[in-house]
């Protein structure tokens, strides 16, 4: 099943597009092209996205609660308003320190040149 994006043109609020549901971590698309994804996550207190290597960037940013973000062994901790962008090819982990909601950003176009 192919997953909607949020309505073009349409007004919205980021924060009210995803709620939290009880034990989980959920996202939900707000574009999705070839050359990169936008989507809204939601995580409850204490669950995390295992640690992985993605072969894009990924700029992160905070927009409710806080989290843990580690990359490359180094942990940042990121509060509302807050952003940092994970390195492609750099391994990365995410913990939810509380409730907290993100809006991430895949960049796939530009890695043309880049050999394997």
């Amino acid at each position: 099943m192919k997953e909607e994006e949020i309505e073009k043109g349409k007004r919205f609020t980021i924060c009210d597009i995803i709620e939290y549901p009880p034990h989980a971590v959920t996202s939900k698309t707000i574009i999705k092209k070839a050359t990169g994804i936008v989507s809204v996550s939601s995580f409850i207190s204490g669950e995390s996205l295992a640690a992985e290597i993605s072969p894009f960037d990924t700029f992160i940013q905070v927009i409710d609660g806080s989290a843990d973000v580690i990359i490359d062994r180094t942990s940042s901790t990121l509060a509302v308003g807050q952003g940092i962008i994970i390195p492609a090819h750099t391994r990365s982990s995410i913990t939810a320190t509380n409730r907290f909601k993100m809006v991430s950003m895949v960049i796939k176009s530009g890695y043309e040149e880049v050999i394997h």
